[in-house]
């Protein structure tokens, strides 16, 4: 017994010097890393006859948050150090149309994982740069559907030759895990407001119910509506055209009759679209060449508007899920001591809060929705503008805006409320032969339980809560849209609505960008010189990367060993930590 304690022993404190080994390995990288950036930031020059180069490629986030953990660190490539986001993509190609030194912009589609609206968005800078009479070539060895609609915006559309462009329309999946759960032996105990809130449907049904079918027809159709006109008037084809292009797979079409159809201007390897970007930028030799990344540019020019701190515009981000605490995602905690501080400064003449979210915990969008409401008192000018997402939970605490601006692609709305509460008594007693024996001073007092279901009583005092919440969200709506409660509540109901349904359902004021949102509040306070600061502040600290390796550490072993099934074991974890009333809506990914 004594022998197997000092085995037990050793082994554990083995772990435990391994862990700090790995640590200080980790810090040491860190700080390398830190070290070689600063070195190479400073060193950044921007010449004449440079060419501003976006690379489509990996993940492109609304906003980088950081310099990354100490995992990111140490399984970070080169190519990764090129990182980029939305907001950085747009502000360097909007800074470098007035720039001299650029001659123009090279997009280099490699297949980027993005949102809908985060895409037009650089669309949109895009064809703001040719209007500045300067040039911009698109090449891609294949054209994912959304680097394709980004890249009709250029002069030049340039496909390898044995490449392909893929248009196929857009869809919404869902996948169904009741079958899954029954026979696992769990049931989804559900509570909710709205015929539309289709959220909680594939813990409960196998397939979509008609009121769901319904919205995502009307989205997925409309959306991809937005999207048609755009390419077909780019490419100087009829909408009809597009479509056909679509329904006839044309990813599959030799790239003879992708110039024929008019899909790409031409075909060339990319060291043939290198020889000509240096003769259009006057260099000899394709190795003479001077591409500048988003992020280089940004080191060498100031792509902000001009730095006055008497006039400053704060956008802050609110991007992910809201959770009542933690520190992923959109957390009261975090944000809302940062609305006070903007509402004290005054050097900050207004807010603008940028919103990429589905939602989360109802409890927690009701504080930052208080927290925005006292910005408002300080006198100073409160907008919105919407990404990809500002729904259910993001979209209460966007509703009390002065002004909301969203995408055409933006997917709002969803006002409505859910609580979930699984119970696992068919797994633990029938399937694990488990007999759980309870003794309680009241009749709720182990509620909530997962090996019980609820009484009667319990549920109908959950619904009476839920119905609560939906009553206290559609009046918040109709306090901050000045609508009557019941015109919001005919467009409630947890419904979806795309960016051009919500502005002609009076959820939005306008369609537009970022850029626009920011515009639109400097006219109406009649700034001619201002700066724009963004918030959060994205430096992390050492000490806040080092404290955040163990959980880092956690999803990156378990995510490489469980491959596929690692996305099981996510949403267990998630529902696990699911605040008990929620805002949000349904996970939709259209592609």
């Amino acid at each position: 017994m004594l022998k197997k304690f000092f085995i037990a022993l050793t082994g554990s404190l083995a772990a435990i010097w391994i862990s700090i080994i790995l640590l200080f390995i980790m810090t040491v990288v860190a700080i390398t890393t830190a070290i070689a950036s600063s070195s190479q930031s400073s060193s950044v020059k921007i010449r004449d006859h440079s060419i501003l180069k976006i690379e489509l490629s990996g993940s492109i986030p609304e906003r980088l948050e950081g310099s990354g953990s100490l995992i990111d660190q140490l399984y970070q490539t080169q190519s990764d150090k090129s990182a980029t986001s939305v907001s950085e993509i747009v502000a360097a190609i909007n800074t470098a149309a007035d720039d001299n030194r650029i001659d123009g912009l090279y997009l280099y589609c490699q297949s980027a994982s993005m949102g809908l609206a985060g895409r037009i968005e650089i669309r949109d800078a895009v064809m703001n740069f040719k209007d500045s009479g300067k040039w911009v070539i698109a090449y891609g060895d294949n054209y994912d559907q959304g680097d394709y609609i980004v890249a009709t915006a250029a002069d030049s559309l340039i496909v390898n030759p044995v490449g392909a462009v893929d248009i196929h329309g857009l869809a919404s999946q869902t996948i169904y895990f009741k079958g899954l759960l029954d026979k696992l032996g769990v049931e989804m105990q559900v509570i909710k407001v709205g015929s539309f809130k289709s959220a909680v449907e594939p813990f409960i049904l196998t397939g979509p119910s008609e009121a769901s079918l319904l919205q995502q027809r009307s989205y997925v159709n409309g959306i991809w509506s937005t999207l048609v006109p755009m390419v077909a008037e780019s490419r100087g084809v009829t909408e009809e055209q597009v479509n056909m292009w679509a329904d006839s797979l044309a990813f599959t079409w030799p790239v003879e009759r992708l110039i024929k159809e008019r899909i790409v201007t031409g075909a060339a390897y990319e060291h043939s679209v290198d020889q000509l970007l240096a003769d259009l930028t006057k260099r000899k030799k394709i190795e003479d060449l001077r591409f500048l990344t988003p992020n280089e540019y940004a080191q060498g020019t100031s792509i902000l508007p001009d730095d006055n701190r008497q006039s400053e515009i704060a956008v802050l981000y609110a991007v992910g899920d809201i959770n009542d605490s933690g520190t992923k995602g959109i957390v009261p905690s975090q944000l809302i001591p940062i609305i006070d501080d903007l509402a004290d400064d005054d050097d900050v003449k207004g807010l603008v809060l940028r919103v990429n979210s589905g939602g989360g915990s109802a409890f927690a969008s009701e504080q930052i929705w208080e927290a925005l409401q006292r910005f408002k008192e300080s006198g100073k000018p409160f907008y919105v503008s919407m990404s990809d997402y500002a729904a259910s939970g993001g979209y209460y605490i966007s509703c009390g805006a002065d002004e909301i601006f969203a995408m055409p692609q933006t997917l709002t709305g969803s006002i409505g409320i859910f609580g979930m509460i699984p119970c696992a008594q068919g797994l633990v007693h029938d399937k694990l032969g488990l007999n759980i024996s309870t003794v309680a001073s009241n009749a709720n007092g182990a509620f909530p339980t997962l090996t019980a279901p609820m009484t009667p009583f319990q549920r109908a005092s959950m619904q009476r809560m839920v119905e609560e919440g939906y009553e206290l969200f559609t009046s918040r709506v109709a306090q901050g849209r000045n609508m009557p409660i019941d015109s919001i509540k005919a467009i409630a109901e947890g419904r979806v609505w795309y960016g051009v349904q919500a502005l002609d359902n009076g959820l939005v004021d306008a369609l537009g960008t970022l850029d626009d949102a920011i515009t639109a509040m400097t006219d109406k306070l009649k700034l001619s010189s201002y700066s724009v600061n963004y918030y959060p502040e994205i430096n992390q600290s050492l000490w806040e990367m080092i404290l955040s390796a163990q959980a880092d550490m956690e999803y990156k072993i378990v995510s490489d060993h469980l491959g596929d099934s690692y996305l099981l074991w996510e949403a267990s974890r998630w529902l696990s930590a699911l605040a008990p009333i929620q805002a949000r809506a349904e996970n939709i990914r259209l592609e």
